[in-house]
């Protein structure tokens, strides 16, 4: 009897203290719980404040503002008119580019089968410089194949510069908005020197306007400028490309004639 008494009470008091640490762990993890919430509805809310902040063209058109129109209207003139200038050459390039092994193939299939008059006729219904020296070339085979390669080297020359137009005000623009900045950060530091002049004595306050707009209009000056430069740098590519392309046509043009007239 006092054995089976001693173990009911040993396992009373087991009970016991298992029910208490289930309540324990019951009550941390409503803690943690809770706990883990709070910190769900804070990054919510920071979340919220984030996306509820000022818009980017608002903080541009402050810093435009801050700045100084005198100096960064300018710029910012610069800046789109070398993008419109930009935007024509590239619609005019990429209206260029054709599949120059397709065009050779037809005009050399209508040159075999049907003569000159055929493969000009391929040419004036093609686009691009490949096809306007091609008909250039043929237009002259009646004068000889010497004539034929002047006729192609030089009308080559003028589909180039035709490439090329309007790149000179794309750098002049590039170079133009750098200067703009940097013109506008000597004013801006001659302002500052003269307000700490005009007050004798050297305060954060009177320095700042004058160091923040000179640090603003360079900041403008080279965005334009970089922007410029990477459209500039790719219409120069795809110019390479083409003029290799005309080139390799030309010789091209030139071998096919010299067979046509061996028949």
């Amino acid at each position: 009897m006092i054995l089976s008494v001693v173990g009911v009470m040993s396992l009373s008091t087991v009970n016991a203290f298992a029910q208490e640490v289930e309540a324990e762990a019951a009550v941390e993890t409503d803690t943690t719980e809770q706990v883990v919430a709070e910190a769900v509805d804070v990054t919510a809310m920071d979340a919220e404040t984030d996306v509820e902040g000022e818009p980017l063209h608002q903080v541009i058109k402050q810093k435009f503002l801050e700045g100084g129109a005198g100096w960064m209207a300018p710029i910012l003139l610069f800046l789109i008119l070398g993008l419109a200038v930009a935007i024509e050459r590239i619609i005019y390039l990429n209206m260029s580019t054709v599949n120059t092994k397709k065009l050779i193939a037809k005009v050399e299939e209508a040159l075999n089968n049907e003569g000159v008059e055929a493969a000009m006729e391929v040419c004036r219904n093609s686009r691009g410089p490949v096809a306007s020296i091609f008909y250039q070339g043929l237009s002259r085979y009646g004068q000889g194949l010497d004539v034929v390669e002047k006729a192609v080297a030089s009308y080559g020359s003028v589909q180039m510069g035709l490439m090329e137009t309007g790149l000179t005000w794309i750098q002049l623009f590039i170079a133009l908005s750098p200067m703009l900045g940097f013109m506008g950060t000597v004013v801006g530091m001659v302002d500052a020197f003269d307000a700490i002049q005009a007050a004798g004595d050297v305060s954060p306050t009177l320095v700042a306007g004058g160091i923040k707009v000179a640090l603003l209009t360079t900041l403008a000056g080279l965005i334009a400028a970089v922007i410029l430069q990477l459209f500039y740098n790719y219409i120069v590519s795809k110019i390479d490309t083409l003029v290799i392309a005309m080139e390799d046509s030309s010789i091209t043009l030139v071998d096919m004639l010299t067979e046509y007239s061996k028949k």
